[in-house]
């Protein structure tokens, strides 16, 4: 029986290294899968998705306006897929992840979504609110704030480490943008 999972955490815990491990071991048992990720990230390229430790695939991209159910249904009849894997699933619409629910419940297409769960100002993307509605399954990927607590929040920075507190949910960035911090150093980040 095929389910919808929803892998999350914050920035720097590891995700998108778990997608490609979880992917390998498809494919090294003869199972092909299908990636994905938000087109306009770029960081790794075009179509990629990698990881901070230097591991990386190439994987189809999907943006706001795409139909999903359209596009898995078509990879689908085109030849095996055992599983699909989509990195910043934050970046879905609510739309897309019902189409999700569609591919799993009328295909049977195990899909597995990894994303960051909260924005810097503690909000939930309108993906990661769906996925926690809808996902069959929802596993937690930890990583450490600098006290050696479990991070559950992030902060913004501009190029001189300032904790911004206002601007657009989405922006592109790695370790240079963000950090992950727990709560309580989050509220200290924010001044809250």
């Amino acid at each position: 029986m095929a389910k919808l999972y929803f892998h999350y955490s914050t920035m720097n815990a590891g995700k998108s290294t778990i997608l490609l491990q979880a992917s390998h071991n498809y494919q090294e048992r003869g199972m092909q899968t299908y990636l994905l990720t938000a087109r306009f990230d770029t960081r790794a390229g075009e179509g990629r998705i990698a990881s901070r430790i230097g591991f990386g695939d190439a994987a189809d991209t999907f943006s706001p306006e795409d139909d999903l159910f359209e596009m898995l249904e078509t990879r689908q009849k085109s030849g095996p897929c055992a599983c699909v894997f989509i990195d910043e699933a934050q970046f879905l619409t609510k739309a897309q992840v019902w189409d999700l629910a569609r591919v799993v419940d009328d295909l049977n297409l195990p899909i597995m979504c990894y994303g960051l769960r909260v924005d810097f100002r503690g909000e939930l993307f309108p993906g990661s609110a769906a996925l926690l509605a809808l996902s069959d399954e929802m596993r937690e990927v930890r990583t450490i704030c600098f006290c050696g607590k479990k991070a559950t929040m992030v902060v913004r920075q501009d190029q001189d480490g300032n904790v911004l507190k206002e601007g657009a949910q989405v922006q592109i960035g790695g370790n240079e943008t963000y950090v992950s911090l727990c709560r309580k150093h989050w509220r200290e980040a924010v001044e809250d």
